[in-house]
């Protein structure tokens, strides 16, 4: 192990610099910047997320000598929306955010995310401005916007949301990608998203910044359903350069709704051998007492500055990689 850090001086003035640029964009646009707890008594239910999790002995309805668990957040998201339903108007968010999911050349456990929610903003308005900002810190001219359904179309002549368990099955083995736990999982939905990972994710965002909006409704558990096709929600991701780089909705407000959701999650991590998560009662309370309609979205610093400077590894966009924490 090595004492010195992974980002150079002259990167790291670059980095900054980048910083100032975002919240320079906020300001411009009376988008307020907040602070959220690292720490929580809630945490995600999302099948593909975990979070990392500490004792504590010291809460106001605990007892000393009994520890209860906090997570350290995967994002601020439900903090914000908490802020939103007590009356804020548009805020943003540059926070650390953690995940305990393998180190790589583009994850690290402990990362920077910036998160922002627009108040009667949806999901088209929302990625128009996420094109702005892309613009401003990578420079370029346009971005492209591709629906999910079309994507797929448009790559493995597939149309996702009609597709059988055995038609996706045959596209994973026509391109090397079939294995045996992941049909033996027996999840249609599962092999939509290993697809669109292995396959299409690759050919998306070569040139320019590409949208892909419009999930399937199991893919977007806090975003509303379209108004157009109930099969889909009104979430949206984009690439560039073979990173993801924003995930975003317009944000689920219905409170009933919201918990079915987290509940179908748990339902998944059991079917497979997950541990249930806690569902968050402070975000579900404020959901009951009203969340504005909204879109929101998060947005990696880390990939963002990596893309902006041309490096090739999260590691050196940080200061101290995990291995060097």
């Amino acid at each position: 192990m090595t004492w010195q850090p992974t980002l150079t001086w002259g990167n790291a003035q670059k980095r900054a610099n980048i910083l100032q640029e975002i919240r320079q964009f906020f300001a411009e646009r009376n988008v307020v910047e907040v602070e959220t707890p690292a720490l929580s008594q809630g945490t995600v239910t999302d099948v593909y997320l975990d979070a990392l999790t500490c004792k504590y002995n010291f809460l106001a309805d605990s007892i000393s000598e009994q520890s209860v668990d906090l997570f350290l957040q995967t994002s601020p998201e439900f903090h914000m929306k908490r802020l939103l339903a007590s009356g804020y108007g548009c805020i943003y968010s540059i926070a650390k955010a953690f995940r305990h999911e393998e180190a790589g050349r583009y994850h690290n456990p402990e990362f920077t995310m910036l998160e922002w929610y627009r108040i009667g903003f949806d999901q088209f308005e929302l990625m128009s401005e996420v094109a702005d900002l892309l613009k401003l810190v990578l420079g370029g001219d346009k971005a492209l916007f591709t629906s999910y359904q079309d994507i797929f179309i448009e790559t493995i002549s597939v149309d996702p949301l009609v597709a059988t368990f055995d038609e996706l099955v045959e596209v994973l083995t026509k391109h090397g990608k079939a294995a045996d736990w992941l049909i033996e999982m027996n999840d249609a939905d599962l092999l939509l998203q290993f697809i669109f990972t292995e396959i299409i994710e690759p050919t998306i965002g070569v040139n320019e910044p590409q949208f892909i909006y419009d999930f399937p409704i199991a893919q977007a558990s806090l975003a509303k359903k379209s108004l157009d096709d109930p099969r889909v929600a009104q979430r949206f991701e984009c690439y560039f350069k073979g990173i993801e780089l924003v995930n975003g909705f317009n944000e689920l407000t219905d409170a009933t709704e919201q918990v079915a959701r987290f509940e179908d999650d748990n339902k998944k991590r059991l079917e497979q051998d997950l541990p249930a998560k806690p569902i968050d009662r402070s975000f579900i309370a404020a959901l009951k007492h009203g969340l504005p309609q909204c879109s929101g979205v998060a947005l990696g610093i880390d990939r963002l500055v990596m893309l902006a400077l041309d490096i090739k590894d999260i590691s050196e966009v940080q200061c101290f990689s995990i291995e060097r924490a």
